[in-house]
């Protein structure tokens, strides 16, 4: 019983080593491609157990299933007791790699700057901002880790370049309404 066990070892290490050499060289990363098809799933590859079968889970399981089955051998385990632990360690490692994909999967940023999240935040004025609504200068300020330029209004008077300003509300796509800090 010692050979299906070195076997599912040696052929799950190899498979491991060359994802990990496929990784390093670039070959193993995900590409974005539009293929003219709208998807509902953002990432997601399905529920359930389908959800989770892929190489790297499966490729786990085998090396794993190899791993337990010649370390229990080796404390002398029967072998109705070495295949048990060896299917629970595959089983186990299955479970384990999903997990952590899943949960590197959650740490995609899609990137956009939300200009609704600018309000409240403090920035400087780039191109003055005439008073009263009448036209709109230019500000910087720091949102999502980022220095962001917006058009600018103000309903109080004029803020000359330089000016300390605070955002108080969002009024279009790139303009926001601000009074001095």
């Amino acid at each position: 019983m010692e050979t299906p066990f070195l076997v599912c070892a040696i052929l799950g290490s190899t498979l491991l080593l060359c994802q990990m050499l496929t990784s390093l060289l670039g070959f193993g990363a995900d590409h974005d491609t539009d293929a003219g098809a709208d998807s509902d799933s953002a990432g997601d590859h399905g529920d359930g157990l389908f959800g989770i079968i892929t190489l790297r889970t499966v490729t786990a399981a085998v090396l794993f299933f190899g791993l337990g089955g010649r370390t229990a051998l080796y404390y002398e385990a029967s072998e109705p007791r070495a295949i048990a632990f060896a299917f629970a360690a595959g089983i186990a490692a299955f479970y384990a790699v999903a997990a952590i994909m899943r949960s590197l999967a959650r740490l995609q940023s899609d990137g956009t700057v939300r200009i609704e999240r600018a309000v409240g935040r403090a920035g400087t004025v780039y191109l003055r901002s005439p008073g009263g609504r009448s036209s709109a200068g230019k500000i910087h300020l720091m949102l999502q880790n980022r220095t962001v330029e917006y058009q600018a209004i103000t309903t109080g008077t004029e803020l000359p370049t330089g000016t300390p300003v605070k955002v108080v509300a969002v009024v279009g796509p790139d303009t926001v309404e601000v009074e001095a800090a």
